[in-house]
């Protein structure tokens, strides 16, 4: 395992350390996620498609409880929802 320090820039830019870049090609796209302040990075090429489409359902999901809470969303129950389905 290797360990370093870095800075982030003002713009949100960090450096990877020149020993870490070894196995990466210039320009490739890379993963990250956060997990508290903890952030893992790994090559996207290494997703799956299942993987992709899971963090894909994730982030929409995400956006849909951000819209409820700020009210966005009508409430329904479960009649009042097969009801207007029927309907599209």
């Amino acid at each position: 395992m290797q360990a370093d320090i870095t800075t982030m820039s003002s713009k949100g830019q960090i450096v990877i350390p020149i020993a870490m870049r070894k196995g990466f090609k210039k320009g490739e796209k890379l993963f990250i996620m956060q997990n508290g302040r903890r952030l893992i990075v790994k090559p996207a090429s290494e997703l799956d498609e299942q993987m992709i489409d899971d963090l894909e359902f994730a982030r929409r999901t995400e956006e849909a409880w951000k819209d409820i809470e700020k009210g966005k969303c009508k409430t329904m129950d479960a009649k009042e929802f097969l009801k207007a389905i029927k309907t599209w």
